[in-house]
């Protein structure tokens, strides 16, 4: 069975943030334009997972009017507070002793993933097509090399590669244009990244792990609007990585933990961190006699600017997280997201109809307020490699004193898959039992991301090497996957006093977790099957 093809002027691949504010803006500078949208989840939103205090600079300029168009946008931010966390004890740092860029007031606490179902809407309301449940799984190219679109998966076909009776090819979009917008550590944007050489020159990339639990608590522990951020313990002092905590409404808080994927420690298990961090009296407080309701997991592009990759190719840009836009100090990255998005609308309109080359694109993103801010920022990641205390230090004297305009850019040494110790060499973790009160096992917060995949289809985890975990990952780093993966993908089992590699992708969040700190850099990440994966609520 050949495959369909659709022509377009603008294929978008990702319903994040950038693919949205893309969608939007184009619509609004040609409404003749023909521009589809793909989204791999099974709606809108249900892949979306961020902490998110949200600034709306970029919806300010998107949407004048958002707050007349019954946008999700509700609870502006009322008060804040900073906490260094030792292992009983908090210290409380004053926030106008806090850089600007990590101040809140006027910004909003929200669902990103729920504003992302309202910004579908208003692109809907433009003509834009929108296709959830379809992830592009291919990139398909021209004679020339240049990028001529993306191919949808086949379904239906089983573990073995077999089509099965309810088989259906995949369809080929086709644009004059295509922007990558999958989000952090895009499986496409991956492979453009390197057939096109974007990271040339560039600092290797970094990345975090970021988890959130949405808790349903007490009416006296309730302060809407309140905006909590925490370093310290659990981690130690050469371990990157602090909590959020933003008082949402409907007695909810939004609880989360970010930390740097360079860590080093094999042993480590960032989901047991995360569930250790909420035993301290600071939090415990909170969240005692509440509910945990909702739970995920997703990587975070953290590099900024040193690592930014070149953002355009032949007949192709790539945009927000998929490149790598986040402001790391200023814990955002959907404002930057939307406006990288915006610039994109800016410069394909100009390509389409002034047949000017897409590399426009660069120079329009370096004269936008986003260059501007990663700019200020660049410091920032990199000086942690010193330590947490040396790197709040420098943080101050970069970003209070200087305003991120010291006279030279700090470097990312190493990426994170790099970074990892033999396990002979560093100390075990001993983690504590779960309570099943306030500190939960995987399997039980998989079961609140609604994660399904469709049964009996090729595992989306591949294993370049099959032999390696076992030969030389488990004994060298004591098979890290088992720890770094927040959803309990893999396992190492005895069968007949054999160690046997497990992978349970039924299981699988698509954090990306696994593609990027894995050491040999053995696992990949592609599509499954459409639908596939979490089915996130508000998060």
């Amino acid at each position: 069975m050949g495959r369909e093809s659709m022509e377009y002027d603008v294929v978008i691949v990702g319903g994040g943030p950038s693919g949205l504010a893309t969608a939007i803006k184009l619509k609004q500078l040609d409404s003749e334009l023909n521009v589809c949208l793909l989204e791999k989840a099974s709606e809108i939103g249900a892949h979306i997972l961020s902490g998110n205090v949200f600034e709306t600079k970029a919806l300010d300029e998107l949407l004048p009017n958002w707050k007349e168009l019954n946008s999700p946008i509700k609870t502006k931010v009322s008060k804040e507070k900073f906490l260094f966390l030792g292992k009983t004890k908090s210290l409380s740092w004053p926030t106008w002793l806090l850089p600007a860029v990590q101040q809140n007031h006027n910004n909003y606490i929200i669902s990103l993933a729920n504003l992302c179902r309202w910004l579908a809407e208003q692109a809907e309301a433009l003509g834009v097509e929108i296709f959830p449940g379809f992830p592009a799984s291919e990139i398909l190219y021209n004679e020339d090399g240049s990028v001529k679109g993306v191919a949808t998966q086949d379904m239906g076909i089983d573990k073995e590669g077999n089509q099965k009776d309810s088989f259906e090819p995949g369809i080929e979009l086709l644009g004059k244009v295509t922007v990558f917008a999958e989000g952090c550590r895009g499986h496409l944007g991956k492979q453009l990244i390197e057939k096109f050489n974007l990271s040339e020159g560039k600092d290797p990339q970094q990345y975090g792990i970021g988890f959130k639990e949405i808790w349903e608590i007490e009416d006296k522990n309730h302060e809407e609007g309140m905006v909590t951020h925490t370093a310290g313990w659990p981690l130690d002092n050469n371990t990157y990585g602090g909590s959020f905590m933003y008082h949402a409404e409907n007695k909810q808080i939004f609880l989360g933990y970010v930390i740097g994927l360079d860590y080093k420690n094999p042993h480590l298990s960032p989901y047991d961190e995360f569930q250790r961090f909420k035993t301290h009296p600071a939090i415990r407080k909170i969240i005692s006699g509440g509910k945990r309701i909702s739970y995920g997991a997703r990587a975070l592009i953290e590099g900024g600017l040193q690592s930014l990759p070149k953002m355009y190719m032949p007949g192709a840009l790539l945009i927000g997280c998929d490149a790598g836009t986040l402001n790391m100090p200023k814990i955002k990255g959907s404002h930057t997201a939307m406006k990288s998005g915006m610039i994109a609308a800016e410069t394909i309109i100009e390509n389409i109809k002034e047949n000017k080359n897409l590399s426009c694109y660069e120079e329009k993103f370096k004269n936008s307020w986003v260059y501007t801010e990663l700019h200020a920022a660049r410091n920032v990641k990199p000086s942690f490699s010193w330590g947490l205390i040396l790197g709040i230090i420098f943080t101050g004297i970069d970003q209070i004193l200087f305003k991120g305009k010291l006279p030279f850019t700090l470097k990312h040494k190493h990426a994170d898959h790099e970074t990892l110790k033999p396990a002979n060499e560093m100390p075990k973790i001993e983690y504590p039992k779960y309570d099943n009160l306030i500190t939960f096992d995987k399997t039980s917060s998989i079961y609140l991301t609604g994660t399904n995949h469709t049964d009996n289809q090729p595992v989306h985890l591949k294993l370049k090497d099959t032999d390696l975990p076992i030969n030389y990952t488990l004994e060298k780093f004591d098979e890290p996957a088992q720890r770094y993966c927040p959803a309990g993908v893999y396992e190492v089992q005895k069968e007949n006093d054999v160690n046997k590699f497990i992978i349970n992708s039924q299981n699988c969040i698509h954090c990306k977790t696994c593609d990027i700190k894995e050491p040999s850099q053995n696992i990949t990440w592609v599509t499954p099957e459409g639908s596939g994966g979490p089915k996130y609520g508000n998060m």
